[in-house]
C-alpha cells in the first residue's frame, strides 16, 4: 500500500529530524503541560527515546488499568511506553508506525522500559504499517479500549480512512483520544505538497469544518475539544509561505457510541464522585464540561452517554433517561458565549 507523501514522511521522521531540537515549528512540540502524575512516568523513559518525540500534545486519557490500547504513529515510542506504565503488567500497548528508523528506536529499548518498569513480560508491542489499513496488522474488530495518537493523522493523505479504520477497532463506547494539528482554512495544494510543511505536520492539517465533516461521514455524530492552541511559525521560511494561514493544535475526545447530531435534553444531571485517580476535585470531559466532585451538572443526552455507557461510568452519577424529551440542549460555553467549534453543539 502506497500512499502521498509517504517517501516525504519516511525521509523526514526518518534521517532528516535526529531530535525534537531540529524541528523548525512549534507544531510537533507539546503546546501545553503534561500533567504533573505523566510528567512524574516520563523520567522512567530513556532519554534516547525522549529526544525523539514529536508529539503536539498530551493525549494520554485516565482509568487505563488493564486496558488495550493502540498507539497510532508511535515513532519511537514515547507515549506507547508512559501508556506502559499506566495499563500496568495486566494490560497492553500496540505502537503503529511506518518509519524503521524510528521503530528500531522503539523496538530497542523495550527490554531496558520492562526491567525499568519491573515487569517480567513486555506489555507493549511495536507493529511495522499503516495507520490506513490496520487490518492488514491483524488488529481485530472491537479490540481496543482506547486509541492514541500524537500529532500524525495529520501526516496521512487518507484521513477518512484512518478514522475508520480507528472506529473498527474501538470497543462499543471505547475512547479515541488524540492531538493533531488543525488549521482555520484548507491548505492549498502546493503547500500541502512541501516537504518541509509536510515534515512539520502543517501542509497536511485539516481544516476544522472538514474534520467535522469527515467525521460525520465516519459514524461520529459528536467529538469534544479538550484544548486548542495556535502555533507559532518560527521559521521565516515558513512563514513566507504559509504566514496567512492559522494554524492549531487540538486535542480531541470521541468515544464509539450511537449519539445523537446535536446536543439533545432529556432533563438529565450528572455529578461527579471525585474518584478517578489524580483528579480528585474536579474532571474535564472536554473544554466546556468541568465537573466539580459533588456538584450537579446538567448535560445533554450524549454526554450523559459519555459518562454512562464507558469505563467513566463507575465515576459519575447520573440522573434521568431517556423517556421525556425537552427539545435541544442549550449548550453554551463558560460565560454564555455559543461555541463556535464543535462536533455537535456540545
Amino acid at each position: 500500500m502506497s500512499f502521498a507523501n509517504e517517501d516525504t514522511v519516511k525521509a523526514y521522521y526518518g534521517q532528516e529530524l535526529q531530535s525534537s531540537a531540529d524541528l523548525k515549528t512549534s507544531a510537533c512540540c507539546p503546546v501545553e503541560a503534561m500533567p504533573r502524575h505523566l510528567a512524574r512516568l516520563l523520567d522512567n523513559i530513556h532519554p534516547v527515546v525522549r529526544d525523539r518525540f514529536y508529539g503536539c500534545g498530551s493525549p494520554i486519557p485516565p482509568l487505563l488499568e488493564g486496558a488495550r490500547v493502540l498507539d497510532l504513529g508511535c515513532g519511537s515510542g514515547r507515549d506507547s511506553f508512559l501508556l506502559s506504565q499506566l495499563v500496568g503488567p495486566e494490560g497492553e500497548v500496540v505502537g503503529v508506525d511506518m518509519t524503521d528508523e524510528q521503530l528500531h528506536v522503539a523496538n530497542h529499548h523495550v527490554a531496558w522500559h520492562m526491567d525499568r518498569f519491573g515487569y517480567e513480560v513486555p506489555n507493549v508491542r511495536f507493529l511495522k504499517g499503516y495507520i490506513e489499513d490496520l487490518a492488514a496488522l491483524g488488529l481485530a474488530d472491537a479490540s481496543f479500549d482506547v486509541v492514541v495518537s500524537n500529532c500524525v493523522i495529520n501526516l496521512s493523505s487518507d484521513k477518512e480512512r484512518v478514522f475508520s479504520e480507528i472506529f473498527r477497532v474501538l470497543r462499543p463506547g471505547g475512547e479515541l483520544l488524540f492531538s493533531d494539528i488543525f488549521a482555520g482554512r484548507r491548505i492549498p495544494e502546493a503547500l500541502a505538497r512541501d516537504r518541509v510543511l509536510v515534515g512539520e505536520c502543517l501542509g497536511g492539517a485539516l481544516y476544522t469544518e472538514d474534520f467535522r465533516r469527515l467525521m460525520r461521514r465516519v459514524g461520529c455524530l459528536d467529538y469534544r475539544i479538550l484544548s486548542r492552541s495556535p502555533v507559532a511559525l518560527e521559521d521565516e521560511e515558513i512563514r513566507r509561505k504559509a504566514g496567512m494561514i492559522d494554524f492549531y493544535s487540538m486535542t480531541i475526545r470521541a468515544f464509539r457510541l450511537p449519539l445523537e447530531d446535536i446536543c439533545e435534553n432529556y432533563g438529565q444531571v450528572a455529578w461527579y464522585k471525585g474518584t478517578i485517580p489524580e483528579h480528585p476535585h474536579e474532571f474535564a470531559l472536554d473544554d466546556h464540561h468541568l465537573f466539580r466532585t459533588g456538584l450537579p451538572l446538567p448535560v445533554c443526552g450524549n454526554t450523559a452517554m459519555m459518562l454512562e455507557d464507558t469505563r467513566y461510568r463507575p465515576h459519575f452519577r447520573v440522573e434521568g433517561d431517556r423517556s421525556v424529551h425537552y427539545g435541544p440542549f442549550d449548550c453554551t460555553a463558560p460565560g454564555g458565549e455559543p461555541r463556535k467549534e464543535v462536533g455537535s453543539c456540545c
